[in-house]
């Protein structure tokens, strides 16, 4: 009899681009028929889904020097790549290993209601759209300056809807901006800014914006910025000496705008640190949490977390100097697993 496809187990993982050569953290589904990717843990609707049926999975997957703990989903002549920590990579392996094993032993689902991917008519094809929009003939990345900063080799969100419809790719700035949020979706196109980093990361009703001060720029464009930092916190490099006790990607609320993001976090123990990484992809943290006599509790409750289903899952770590951090974890266990982390570390490490 066939039934509805269970979830087994899901969490985030670090994905390669189906095109280029870049790593985004994703919050990963591993259903009994397949594994669904979404943007974040919120979302309704994944990116993309990945049939287990015909499948085969490859670990340890090493066609990747830097990036260690990789295991590869080949389906027909798709390869799908993700990454995470030994243990969760094996973990992960393991799950979809014996999915794998039910499907080809005959086991059928059948699903009552799906949920869809955004989709584009089978006319449009991004590859050969992203090699017209770099077309010097056609337009070029050009030098914008905002709030003293200067962006090299990028464009504004306007320009590149001005140009779909100029070419006679779309038929109304609507159209647009699907395809527009397609090829930002698939790495075509990136971010640059405060702006279009925000509705990238889904603070804003579409993920690109049809603005004069959103900026984008091609990947391999040579962009860079110019008078700007990330964050600013001091990392030196005595932080780095003490033996890592846990490490995991968690949710991380910016101290300005209040955004989410996921991090990839390192607890060290003497001296004792919580240091956090850009999780596809840098060897430099993005910033330094000093652990020594601070204070860390859950959390059961945040205004600024209603679009995220933050139940039982949500924690603060108050500092010695006083400054808030809040964060989320997967899943309650996984919270309590770090709020104890912490504690120990705290207590015992400089």
């Amino acid at each position: 009899m066939e039934r509805e496809p269970m979830r087994i187990r899901e969490g985030y993982l670090v994905k390669k681009g189906s095109m280029f050569n870049t790593w985004k953290p994703m919050w990963v589904v591993l259903l009994e028929d397949g594994i669904e990717f979404y943007k974040r843990k919120a979302d309704n609707s994944p990116k993309g889904m990945i049939p287990l049926k015909g499948s085969s999975i490859h670990s340890p997957c090493q066609d990747f020097g830097k990036r260690m703990f990789v295991f590869k989903l080949t389906v027909a002549k798709q390869q799908d790549h993700f990454a995470a920590y030994l243990e969760e990579r094996d973990a992960w392996v393991r799950d979809i290993k014996k999915a794998i094993h039910r499907i080809d032993g005959g086991q059928r689902f059948s699903r009552k209601s799906t949920r869809k991917s955004i989709r584009l008519p089978e006319t449009i094809n991004l590859s050969a759209l992203y090699l017209s929009m770099k077309d010097p003939e056609k337009g070029k990345g050009v030098e914008l300056e905002k709030d003293k900063r200067v962006f090299n080799h990028c464009f504004t969100g306007t320009c590149v809807i001005d140009w779909l419809v100029s070419s006679n790719s779309i038929q109304n700035r609507k159209e647009g901006l699907l395809l527009a949020s397609s090829l930002l979706s698939e790495g075509y196109l990136q971010p640059a800014g405060d702006t279009s980093k925000a509705a990238a990361e889904g603070l804003s009703d579409t993920p690109f914006l049809d603005l004069s001060d959103a900026y984008y720029y091609f990947p391999d464009s040579g962009f860079f910025c110019e008078g700007y930092s990330s964050d600013d916190d001091v990392v030196l490099k005595e932080e780095f000496r003490g033996t890592i006790v846990k490490q995991g990607c968690l949710l991380k609320q910016g101290h300005r705008r209040k955004n989410w993001k996921v991090r990839k976090f390192v607890l060290r123990d003497d001296p004792a640190y919580l240091h956090y990484y850009d999780p596809a992809g840098g060897e430099e943290p993005l910033g330094a949490i000093h652990l020594r006599g601070c204070v860390v509790t859950a959390v059961e409750d945040m205004p600024d977390t209603k679009k995220y289903d933050a139940d039982n899952i949500l924690f603060e770590i108050i500092t010695a100097n006083e400054i808030h951090y809040y964060l989320q974890a997967a899943s309650s266990t996984e919270r309590t697993e770090w709020i104890k982390a912490i504690q120990s570390v705290s207590r015992t490490g400089k």
